[in-house]
């Protein structure tokens, strides 16, 4: 195994591992695509890092050709920032990015709470409990990447459930970007996603009906999580190959 030596964008060394012969990982576009984009969404790849193609190459036994179609892919979903002569790195959005991003999607989850009230079936209600429950599981013995996995699991199942086909689409888009933000500027030591019992009573106002109160519960939810961050520039390091390596 070779290692690779790359900067952060704060200028610290990362050690990114490569691999040749039979121990190289065969992939395609959709494998990398997938792979980091399930990284960041789980804030296990921090805003700024690097994305050199060749590490990356190398790590899923792909030439570069394919690489570089994943990071168009992320660019389009606005995972990945993509700049002429420069290296893809994964989205960093300034501290007025953040906000709007917070705002865009206080007003766009709010309507999508409120049209899914009353309108979800028995099996979707039991499913949002379920990872609810399986949130609180993960956040009471420790675990954050399950945690952040189960919440974002259950604003997705909202997005896709919604009525309203597009704005579920926009919502999907903005669990992401939430999750990057979070990720870029969440106070080291505080679990900066977890907001006590929201889940449960969002889901039981879906359940009942309650839109109106649904919807103000998702705006107030989103602004305390707002309110947590503290919105500046945190140093990361990382280790590129073991976030990404199956």
């Amino acid at each position: 195994m070779a290692t690779t030596q790359i900067s952060d964008t704060a200028g610290a060394k990362l050690d990114i591992a490569t691999r040749s012969g039979r121990g190289k990982r065969k992939a395609t576009d959709q494998t990398i695509f997938e792979s980091i984009y399930n990284a960041v969404l789980t804030q296990r790849l921090p805003p700024g890092s690097r994305l050199p193609e060749v590490a990356l190459g190398e790590l899923f036994g792909v030439s570069r050709s394919i690489v570089r179609k994943a990071l168009t892919r992320l660019a389009s979903a606005h995972v990945i920032e993509q700049r002429p002569n420069q290296m893809a790195a994964v989205a960093k959005p300034s501290v007025q990015e953040t906000h709007q991003i917070f705002e865009a999607r206080r007003h766009i989850e709010s309507e999508v709470v409120r049209l899914c009230a009353g309108q979800l079936s028995k099996a979707d209600i039991a499913d949002l409990r379920k990872l609810i429950e399986a949130e609180k599981e993960a956040h009471d013995s420790g675990h954050h990447q399950d945690r952040v996995h189960h919440s974002m699991s259950m604003h997705l199942l909202l997005a896709d459930r919604c009525p309203n086909r597009v704005l579920g689409r926009i919502q999907r888009e903005m669990v992401l970007r939430t999750s990057i933000v979070i990720a870029l500027y969440k106070v080291p030591g505080v679990d900066a996603c977890y907001l006590g019992d929201d889940h449960s009573r969002l889901v039981d106002l879906i359940a009942a009906g309650k839109g109106d109160d649904a919807a103000k519960l998702a705006h107030r939810h989103l602004q305390s999580l707002e309110n947590l961050l503290d919105l500046q520039d945190q140093p990361h390091a990382i280790d590129l190959a073991s976030i990404l390596r199956a």
